[in-house]
Protein backbone atom coordinates (compact mmCIF):
# COMPACT_ATOMS: atom_id res chain seq x y z
CA UNK A 1 0.00 0.00 0.00
CA UNK A 2 1.44 3.00 -1.29
CA UNK A 3 1.63 6.46 0.70
CA UNK A 4 -0.77 9.06 -0.50
CA UNK A 5 0.73 12.16 -1.88
CA UNK A 6 0.78 15.64 0.69
CA UNK A 7 -2.07 17.71 -0.79
CA UNK A 8 -0.83 21.01 -2.69
CA UNK A 9 -1.57 24.14 -1.20
CA UNK A 10 -2.18 23.26 1.99
CA UNK A 11 -1.41 26.81 3.62
CA UNK A 12 -4.57 28.28 5.65
CA UNK A 13 -5.60 31.92 6.14
CA UNK A 14 -4.48 33.63 9.36
CA UNK A 15 -7.00 33.21 12.27
CA UNK A 16 -8.04 36.42 12.32
CA UNK A 17 -8.75 36.29 8.48
CA UNK A 18 -10.79 33.20 9.45
CA UNK A 19 -12.90 34.81 12.12
CA UNK A 20 -13.84 37.61 10.25
CA UNK A 21 -14.85 35.43 7.13
CA UNK A 22 -17.35 33.07 8.95
CA UNK A 23 -18.66 36.18 10.90
CA UNK A 24 -19.06 38.05 7.44
CA UNK A 25 -20.76 35.26 6.00
CA UNK A 26 -23.32 34.23 8.84
CA UNK A 27 -24.26 37.84 9.05
CA UNK A 28 -24.83 37.78 4.88
CA UNK A 29 -27.21 34.27 5.00
CA UNK A 30 -28.90 36.49 7.89
CA UNK A 31 -29.39 39.74 6.24
CA UNK A 32 -31.07 37.51 3.28
CA UNK A 33 -33.43 35.58 5.82
CA UNK A 34 -34.63 39.02 7.91
CA UNK A 35 -35.35 40.73 3.95
CA UNK A 36 -37.58 37.97 3.47
CA UNK A 37 -39.24 39.30 6.86
CA UNK A 38 -39.71 42.87 5.95
CA UNK A 39 -43.18 43.30 4.25
CA UNK A 40 -45.50 45.51 5.00
CA UNK A 41 -45.83 48.14 7.47
CA UNK A 42 -46.72 46.86 10.82
CA UNK A 43 -44.60 47.33 14.22
CA UNK A 44 -43.48 43.72 13.63
CA UNK A 45 -41.66 44.31 9.74
CA UNK A 46 -40.53 47.91 11.27
CA UNK A 47 -38.58 46.03 14.33
CA UNK A 48 -36.99 43.40 11.54
CA UNK A 49 -36.05 46.66 8.99
CA UNK A 50 -34.54 48.21 11.71
CA UNK A 51 -32.28 44.82 12.86
CA UNK A 52 -31.95 44.15 9.26
CA UNK A 53 -30.31 47.92 8.70
CA UNK A 54 -28.04 47.21 12.03
CA UNK A 55 -26.75 43.99 10.35
CA UNK A 56 -25.66 46.15 7.25
CA UNK A 57 -23.49 48.48 9.53
CA UNK A 58 -21.76 45.43 10.86
CA UNK A 59 -21.13 44.19 7.93
CA UNK A 60 -20.09 47.05 6.30
CA UNK A 61 -17.52 47.99 9.27
CA UNK A 62 -16.44 44.01 9.32
CA UNK A 63 -15.52 44.37 5.65
CA UNK A 64 -13.40 47.48 5.85
CA UNK A 65 -11.41 45.60 8.47
CA UNK A 66 -11.37 41.98 6.44
CA UNK A 67 -10.31 43.83 3.70
CA UNK A 68 -7.52 46.28 6.01
CA UNK A 69 -6.41 43.06 7.35
CA UNK A 70 -6.17 41.53 3.50
CA UNK A 71 -4.00 44.47 2.01
CA UNK A 72 -1.67 44.59 4.71
CA UNK A 73 -1.53 40.31 5.21
CA UNK A 74 -1.87 38.60 1.49
CA UNK A 75 -3.36 35.49 1.29
CA UNK A 76 -2.06 32.40 1.08
CA UNK A 77 -1.16 31.16 -2.76
CA UNK A 78 -3.99 29.01 -4.75
CA UNK A 79 -3.36 25.59 -5.15
CA UNK A 80 -0.98 24.89 -7.98
CA UNK A 81 -2.49 22.23 -9.47
CA UNK A 82 -5.71 25.03 -10.14
CA UNK A 83 -6.37 26.53 -13.77
CA UNK A 84 -5.50 29.75 -14.84
CA UNK A 85 -8.99 30.82 -15.43
CA UNK A 86 -10.14 29.19 -12.05
CA UNK A 87 -7.38 31.63 -10.71
CA UNK A 88 -8.68 34.33 -12.05
CA UNK A 89 -12.24 33.67 -11.62
CA UNK A 90 -11.88 33.08 -7.64
CA UNK A 91 -9.62 36.40 -7.15
CA UNK A 92 -12.87 38.44 -9.38
CA UNK A 93 -15.46 36.76 -7.19
CA UNK A 94 -13.15 37.77 -3.77
CA UNK A 95 -13.02 41.53 -5.11
CA UNK A 96 -16.46 41.73 -6.45
CA UNK A 97 -17.42 40.37 -2.79
CA UNK A 98 -15.71 43.31 -0.95
CA UNK A 99 -17.35 46.05 -3.49
CA UNK A 100 -20.33 44.26 -2.84
CA UNK A 101 -20.30 44.05 0.95
CA UNK A 102 -18.99 48.03 1.24
CA UNK A 103 -20.96 49.23 -0.92
CA UNK A 104 -24.47 48.06 0.23
CA UNK A 105 -24.08 50.60 3.11
CA UNK A 106 -27.81 51.29 4.46
CA UNK A 107 -27.93 53.93 7.37
CA UNK A 108 -30.52 52.62 10.06
CA UNK A 109 -31.89 54.99 12.99
CA UNK A 110 -30.30 53.97 15.99
CA UNK A 111 -27.69 50.40 15.28
CA UNK A 112 -28.86 47.91 17.51
CA UNK A 113 -31.22 50.10 19.05
CA UNK A 114 -28.78 51.54 21.18
CA UNK A 115 -26.00 53.75 18.90
CA UNK A 116 -27.10 56.41 17.16
CA UNK A 117 -25.74 56.30 13.16
CA UNK A 118 -25.60 59.31 11.34
CA UNK A 119 -27.09 60.18 7.67
CA UNK A 120 -25.28 60.15 4.51
CA UNK A 121 -23.84 63.41 4.77
CA UNK A 122 -25.63 66.32 2.63
CA UNK A 123 -28.53 63.84 1.75
CA UNK A 124 -30.25 64.66 4.33
CA UNK A 125 -30.68 68.40 3.74
CA UNK A 126 -31.15 68.44 0.36
CA UNK A 127 -34.57 70.08 -0.73
CA UNK A 128 -37.77 66.93 -1.52
CA UNK A 129 -37.25 67.56 -5.57
CA UNK A 130 -33.59 66.98 -5.03
CA UNK A 131 -33.82 64.25 -3.32
CA UNK A 132 -36.29 62.04 -5.46
CA UNK A 133 -33.35 60.99 -8.03
CA UNK A 134 -31.27 60.18 -4.99
CA UNK A 135 -33.96 57.95 -3.67
CA UNK A 136 -34.84 56.45 -6.89
CA UNK A 137 -30.49 55.59 -7.23
CA UNK A 138 -30.33 54.28 -3.80
CA UNK A 139 -33.36 51.42 -4.78
CA UNK A 140 -32.16 50.69 -7.90
CA UNK A 141 -28.80 49.99 -7.08
CA UNK A 142 -29.55 47.99 -3.96
CA UNK A 143 -31.55 46.09 -5.99
CA UNK A 144 -29.20 45.62 -8.23
CA UNK A 145 -26.71 44.98 -5.46
CA UNK A 146 -28.86 42.67 -4.25
CA UNK A 147 -29.10 40.69 -7.44
CA UNK A 148 -25.35 40.64 -7.73
CA UNK A 149 -24.80 39.55 -4.62
CA UNK A 150 -26.58 36.25 -4.81
CA UNK A 151 -24.61 35.01 -8.15
CA UNK A 152 -21.53 35.91 -6.19
CA UNK A 153 -22.42 33.91 -2.89
CA UNK A 154 -23.55 31.26 -5.72
CA UNK A 155 -20.03 30.98 -7.54
CA UNK A 156 -18.25 31.44 -4.52
CA UNK A 157 -20.24 28.32 -2.50
CA UNK A 158 -20.27 26.69 -5.82
CA UNK A 159 -16.18 26.66 -6.49
CA UNK A 160 -15.91 25.51 -2.94
CA UNK A 161 -18.13 22.74 -2.57
CA UNK A 162 -16.60 21.69 -6.67
CA UNK A 163 -13.15 21.75 -5.33
CA UNK A 164 -14.28 20.08 -1.95
CA UNK A 165 -16.14 17.16 -3.19
CA UNK A 166 -14.57 16.70 -6.59
CA UNK A 167 -10.95 17.69 -6.44
CA UNK A 168 -8.55 15.58 -4.13
CA UNK A 169 -5.61 17.63 -4.49
CA UNK A 170 -7.02 21.18 -4.15
CA UNK A 171 -7.54 21.98 -0.66
CA UNK A 172 -9.21 24.85 -1.05
CA UNK A 173 -11.73 24.95 2.19
CA UNK A 174 -9.01 23.95 4.62
CA UNK A 175 -7.32 27.36 4.13
CA UNK A 176 -10.72 28.52 5.55
CA UNK A 177 -11.48 25.79 7.44
CA UNK A 178 -8.41 24.16 8.79
CA UNK A 179 -8.16 20.51 8.67
CA UNK A 180 -10.96 19.63 6.28
CA UNK A 181 -9.94 16.67 4.05
CA UNK A 182 -10.45 17.07 0.10
CA UNK A 183 -12.88 14.40 -1.35
CA UNK A 184 -14.97 13.89 1.76
CA UNK A 185 -18.53 14.54 1.58
CA UNK A 186 -19.41 14.19 5.46
CA UNK A 187 -16.23 15.64 6.40
CA UNK A 188 -16.86 17.23 9.86
CA UNK A 189 -15.77 20.70 9.32
CA UNK A 190 -18.41 20.69 5.99
CA UNK A 191 -21.51 19.31 8.14
CA UNK A 192 -20.45 21.72 11.03
CA UNK A 193 -20.75 24.28 8.29
CA UNK A 194 -23.80 23.04 7.02
CA UNK A 195 -24.86 22.97 10.98
CA UNK A 196 -24.22 26.84 11.18
CA UNK A 197 -26.25 27.57 7.91
CA UNK A 198 -29.45 25.96 9.49
CA UNK A 199 -28.91 27.40 12.71
CA UNK A 200 -28.51 30.99 11.43
CA UNK A 201 -31.67 30.65 9.17
CA UNK A 202 -33.48 29.69 12.03
CA UNK A 203 -32.46 32.49 14.01
CA UNK A 204 -33.62 34.60 11.40
CA UNK A 205 -36.68 32.98 11.25
CA UNK A 206 -37.65 33.37 14.82
CA UNK A 207 -35.33 36.23 16.34
CA UNK A 208 -38.39 38.79 17.57
CA UNK A 209 -36.70 42.19 17.20
CA UNK A 210 -38.18 44.76 20.43
CA UNK A 211 -41.26 46.21 18.63
CA UNK A 212 -41.79 50.05 19.14
CA UNK A 213 -43.11 51.26 22.15
CA UNK A 214 -46.38 51.96 22.12
CA UNK A 215 -47.88 53.98 25.31
CA UNK A 216 -45.21 56.76 25.52
CA UNK A 217 -45.74 60.46 26.00
CA UNK A 218 -48.30 62.39 27.69
CA UNK A 219 -51.72 61.13 28.40
CA UNK A 220 -54.58 63.37 27.37
CA UNK A 221 -54.95 66.73 29.37
CA UNK A 222 -57.48 65.88 32.05
CA UNK A 223 -60.25 68.22 31.97
CA UNK A 224 -59.92 71.37 34.53
CA UNK A 225 -61.65 70.77 37.59
CA UNK A 226 -65.13 73.16 37.84
CA UNK A 227 -65.07 75.92 40.18
CA UNK A 228 -65.49 75.66 43.82
CA UNK A 229 -69.19 76.18 44.88
CA UNK A 230 -69.16 79.59 46.70
CA UNK A 231 -69.74 79.46 50.15
CA UNK A 232 -72.78 81.35 51.96
CA UNK A 233 -71.94 84.44 52.70
CA UNK A 234 -72.00 85.90 55.96
CA UNK A 235 -74.38 88.09 57.23
CA UNK A 236 -73.90 91.63 56.47
CA UNK A 237 -72.41 93.85 59.58
CA UNK A 238 -74.57 96.99 59.95
CA UNK A 239 -73.69 99.89 58.06
CA UNK A 240 -74.39 103.46 58.24
CA UNK A 241 -76.95 104.98 55.53
CA UNK A 242 -74.60 106.63 53.97
CA UNK A 243 -72.63 103.52 52.83
CA UNK A 244 -72.57 102.40 49.60
CA UNK A 245 -71.93 98.87 47.92
CA UNK A 246 -68.39 97.92 47.44
CA UNK A 247 -67.01 98.61 44.30
CA UNK A 248 -66.73 95.64 42.02
CA UNK A 249 -63.30 94.99 39.96
CA UNK A 250 -62.90 96.30 36.65
CA UNK A 251 -62.88 94.29 33.95
CA UNK A 252 -59.99 94.57 31.42
CA UNK A 253 -60.37 96.49 28.50
CA UNK A 254 -57.22 95.19 26.60
CA UNK A 255 -56.07 91.55 26.09
CA UNK A 256 -53.66 90.19 28.88
CA UNK A 257 -50.57 88.73 28.18
CA UNK A 258 -49.63 85.47 29.43
CA UNK A 259 -46.46 83.47 30.10
CA UNK A 260 -46.47 79.56 30.13
CA UNK A 261 -45.03 77.67 32.65
CA UNK A 262 -42.85 74.54 33.07
CA UNK A 263 -44.75 71.41 33.31
CA UNK A 264 -47.06 72.56 30.38
CA UNK A 265 -47.45 69.67 27.20
CA UNK A 266 -48.20 69.94 23.56
CA UNK A 267 -49.02 66.38 22.41
CA UNK A 268 -50.82 63.88 19.72
CA UNK A 269 -52.33 60.64 19.77
CA UNK A 270 -52.89 57.88 16.94
CA UNK A 271 -52.39 53.93 16.58
CA UNK A 272 -50.17 51.60 14.69
CA UNK A 273 -52.06 48.98 13.59
CA UNK A 274 -54.11 48.90 16.14
CA UNK A 275 -51.94 49.56 19.05
CA UNK A 276 -51.99 53.36 20.85
CA UNK A 277 -49.12 55.51 20.21
CA UNK A 278 -48.57 58.60 22.65
CA UNK A 279 -46.10 61.28 21.57
CA UNK A 280 -44.98 65.12 22.56
CA UNK A 281 -43.02 67.99 21.47
CA UNK A 282 -40.47 68.39 24.20
CA UNK A 283 -39.85 72.31 22.58
CA UNK A 284 -42.60 74.52 21.95
CA UNK A 285 -43.32 78.29 22.29
CA UNK A 286 -46.45 80.17 22.78
CA UNK A 287 -47.06 83.99 22.59
CA UNK A 288 -50.21 84.52 24.52
CA UNK A 289 -52.43 87.70 24.11
CA UNK A 290 -56.01 86.47 25.81
CA UNK A 291 -58.82 87.56 27.95
CA UNK A 292 -61.97 86.23 27.86
CA UNK A 293 -63.49 89.79 28.56
CA UNK A 294 -61.93 91.00 25.09
CA UNK A 295 -62.13 88.11 22.33
CA UNK A 296 -61.99 90.35 19.55
CA UNK A 297 -58.26 91.83 20.19
CA UNK A 298 -56.22 88.46 21.63
CA UNK A 299 -54.32 86.56 19.58
CA UNK A 300 -52.59 83.26 20.33
CA UNK A 301 -48.89 81.95 18.83
CA UNK A 302 -47.70 78.61 18.76
CA UNK A 303 -44.18 77.56 17.19
CA UNK A 304 -43.22 74.07 17.45
CA UNK A 305 -39.81 72.74 17.23
CA UNK A 306 -40.58 69.37 14.98
CA UNK A 307 -37.25 67.92 16.08
CA UNK A 308 -37.55 67.72 19.68
CA UNK A 309 -40.64 65.26 19.01
CA UNK A 310 -40.67 62.00 21.47
CA UNK A 311 -42.74 59.27 21.16
CA UNK A 312 -40.84 56.60 23.75
CA UNK A 313 -38.87 54.86 21.30
CA UNK A 314 -35.61 55.87 20.07
CA UNK A 315 -35.92 54.61 16.50
CA UNK A 316 -39.29 55.73 15.67
CA UNK A 317 -38.64 58.84 17.05
CA UNK A 318 -34.74 58.93 14.66
CA UNK A 319 -37.62 58.31 12.25
CA UNK A 320 -40.33 60.96 12.47
CA UNK A 321 -38.26 63.84 11.43
CA UNK A 322 -37.30 62.63 8.05
CA UNK A 323 -38.45 63.22 4.91
CA UNK A 324 -41.22 60.14 5.19
CA UNK A 325 -42.70 62.39 8.32
CA UNK A 326 -42.62 66.12 9.37
CA UNK A 327 -39.44 66.29 6.66
CA UNK A 328 -37.14 68.68 9.25
CA UNK A 329 -34.59 69.45 7.23
CA UNK A 330 -36.91 71.59 4.82
CA UNK A 331 -39.65 72.90 7.17
CA UNK A 332 -37.55 72.40 10.99
CA UNK A 333 -41.19 74.40 12.59
CA UNK A 334 -44.89 74.12 12.76
CA UNK A 335 -46.73 77.04 13.64
CA UNK A 336 -50.44 77.06 14.82
CA UNK A 337 -51.81 81.16 14.86
CA UNK A 338 -55.43 82.45 16.32
CA UNK A 339 -56.61 85.50 15.96
CA UNK A 340 -60.46 84.74 16.38
CA UNK A 341 -62.14 82.97 19.71
CA UNK A 342 -65.24 81.98 20.19
CA UNK A 343 -67.59 81.27 23.75
CA UNK A 344 -69.36 78.24 23.45
CA UNK A 345 -70.10 77.84 27.36
CA UNK A 346 -69.00 79.43 31.21
CA UNK A 347 -65.07 79.05 30.81
CA UNK A 348 -64.95 77.26 27.25
CA UNK A 349 -63.90 78.48 24.41
CA UNK A 350 -62.73 77.81 20.62
CA UNK A 351 -59.73 79.27 19.09
CA UNK A 352 -59.90 79.45 15.15
CA UNK A 353 -56.65 79.44 14.00
CA UNK A 354 -54.59 78.00 11.09
CA UNK A 355 -51.39 75.49 11.30
CA UNK A 356 -48.57 75.35 9.43
CA UNK A 357 -46.92 72.06 8.82
CA UNK A 358 -44.64 70.53 6.19
CA UNK A 359 -45.18 73.77 4.16
CA UNK A 360 -48.85 73.15 4.19
CA UNK A 361 -51.06 75.70 6.07
CA UNK A 362 -55.20 74.78 6.46
CA UNK A 363 -57.67 75.93 9.12
CA UNK A 364 -57.74 74.40 12.44
CA UNK A 365 -60.25 74.97 15.46
CA UNK A 366 -59.12 74.36 18.74
CA UNK A 367 -62.07 73.82 21.21
CA UNK A 368 -60.33 74.69 25.20
CA UNK A 369 -61.67 74.82 28.40
CA UNK A 370 -60.16 77.68 30.83
CA UNK A 371 -59.58 78.76 34.23
CA UNK A 372 -58.29 81.19 35.62
CA UNK A 373 -57.38 82.00 39.47
CA UNK A 374 -55.77 85.38 40.10
CA UNK A 375 -52.81 85.11 38.22
CA UNK A 376 -52.59 82.00 36.70
CA UNK A 377 -54.48 80.36 33.96
CA UNK A 378 -54.76 76.75 33.54
CA UNK A 379 -55.83 75.92 29.67
CA UNK A 380 -56.41 72.21 28.25
CA UNK A 381 -57.67 71.09 25.01
CA UNK A 382 -57.74 68.94 22.17
CA UNK A 383 -58.63 68.66 18.57
CA UNK A 384 -58.03 66.25 15.87
CA UNK A 385 -56.28 66.48 12.72
CA UNK A 386 -55.91 65.02 9.36
CA UNK A 387 -51.68 63.89 8.75
CA UNK A 388 -52.21 63.09 4.99
CA UNK A 389 -53.47 66.54 3.99
CA UNK A 390 -50.38 67.94 5.45
CA UNK A 391 -48.10 65.27 3.37
CA UNK A 392 -46.89 64.09 7.26
CA UNK A 393 -46.62 60.37 6.17
CA UNK A 394 -44.72 59.77 2.15
CA UNK A 395 -44.13 56.84 0.38
CA UNK A 396 -45.69 53.75 1.35
CA UNK A 397 -46.27 55.56 4.93
CA UNK A 398 -49.18 57.49 3.26
CA UNK A 399 -51.81 54.17 3.65
CA UNK A 400 -53.85 54.60 6.29
CA UNK A 401 -54.42 51.03 6.77
CA UNK A 402 -51.95 50.58 9.45
CA UNK A 403 -51.30 54.46 10.79
CA UNK A 404 -54.81 56.50 10.25
CA UNK A 405 -55.31 59.38 9.19
CA UNK A 406 -56.64 61.27 11.90
CA UNK A 407 -54.58 62.26 14.63
CA UNK A 408 -55.25 63.66 17.90
CA UNK A 409 -54.07 66.81 19.19
CA UNK A 410 -53.92 67.85 22.88
CA UNK A 411 -52.39 70.86 24.81
CA UNK A 412 -51.98 71.33 28.70
CA UNK A 413 -50.68 74.09 30.22
CA UNK A 414 -50.18 76.82 32.97
CA UNK A 415 -49.55 79.84 32.27
CA UNK A 416 -48.89 83.56 34.12
CA UNK A 417 -50.31 86.59 33.94
CA UNK A 418 -47.34 88.86 32.57
CA UNK A 419 -46.71 92.29 34.06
Amino acid sequence: MTEAAPQAGGRRYATVAILLHWTIAALIILQVVLAGRMEGRTPEAFAVFQLHKSVGITVLLLSLLRLAWRLVNPPPPEPESLAGWEKTLSTLVHWAFYVIMIGKIEIPTLLYGAIPWPHIPGLAHLAPAAKVPWHTFGETSHELIIKGGYVLLALHVGGALKHQLFSKNEPILARMAPGAKTGRWFDPRLIAIALAVVAVVAFGRLVQPPRPHMSAGPPPPAPIAAEPAPEPAAPPAATTAAAGPAPEAAAPTTPVPWKVQPGSTLGFATSWSGDAVQGRFDKWTADILFSPDVLDGSKVSVTIDLASVKTGDEQRDSSLPSGDWFDVAEHPKATFTATKFTKTAEGRFVAHGTLSLRGVSKPLDLPFRLKITGDTATVSGVTSLDRTVFGVGQGEWKSTDQIPAKVSVSVSLKAKRSS
